[in-house]
């Protein structure tokens, strides 16, 4: 007998929270969306700790094959769990042993330790840093251009739609919002083409449309286009992210 969800994801708008909720649309799974307030650091109290010790989102739960309630954190992790729990048909994943499984995993890390990161350090000195530092904005925006430039060259190297084998998988999902958001890392994703049209073709699919709309709309391609706006948006954001910092250095000392 197949297993029933009981899944709670606690997430807000962001390229790591919506990867979340696609990959819950794409499984055509049920599932309880909470809007987590990040700009009142609401990942950093008790009751999320106790899902998410790290105190960030996305974070989830559902009931385990034992009855009790499991926690899940870290997206990546997340996502292997719905696809090995859920996925038996292998909608957007891959039998485990296979070649494309662990292809699979190398996209999966390889967004882990590199486009994440290196794109979320480009956003925090390109628009949050207090004040402007040339080599952060050089630095990390240089190396995000690097690592679209590596998925660049394997789309057309490949010749394939998708990161692994020609089909979407938690190795496309995992990238997309990061990639969709480019421009506000101040990169311009003309310079990819192929990268591009496949940002464009996953954003065609019914379940990508739908998921990243949770647990808000999902703006940065409309506010990329307004540079005022930009603009307002990050000058917003900048005070609660530099609160959030000083108050985590206090918990440090």
């Amino acid at each position: 007998m197949a297993k029933s969800p009981n899944i709670d994801l606690y997430t807000t708008q962001t390229p790591n929270g919506i990867k979340m909720s696609i990959t819950l649309e794409e499984l055509g799974l049920p599932y309880n969306a909470h809007k987590i307030d990040i700009a009142k650091n609401t990942q950093k109290e008790p009751w999320f700790l106790e899902i998410n010790p790290n105190g960030r989102i996305p974070a989830m739960t559902d009931t385990f094959d034992d009855g009790k309630q499991i926690r899940l954190f870290e997206s990546s992790a997340m996502m292997q769990y719905l696809v090995s729990t859920y996925d038996k048909d292998f909608k957007i994943s891959f039998p485990p042993g296979t070649r494309d499984y662990y292809e699979m995993l190398c996209w999966l890390a390889f967004m882990n330790a590199g486009v994440g990161p290196m794109q979320g350090q480009s956003n925090h000195f390109k628009r949050y840093a207090p004040e402007e530092i040339e080599y952060g904005i050089k630095r990390y925006g240089n190396e995000t251009r690097r690592l679209y430039g590596v998925m660049e060259k394997h789309l057309k190297d490949t010749g394939n739609e998708y990161l692994v084998a020609n089909k979407c998988s938690i190795a496309d999902i995992a990238h997309w919002g990061w990639v969709a958001a480019a421009a506000w890392a101040g990169v311009d994703i003309e310079e990819f083409p192929l990268l591009k049209a496949w940002e464009e073709r996953m954003m065609k699919r019914p379940g990508v449309e739908k998921g990243r709309h949770v647990p808000d709309p999902h703006r940065i391609k409309e506010l990329v286009k307004d540079p005022e706006k930009m603009k307002e948006q990050a000058a917003k954001a900048r005070g609660w992210i530099q609160q959030g910092m000083q108050e985590d250095a206090k918990k440090e000392k």
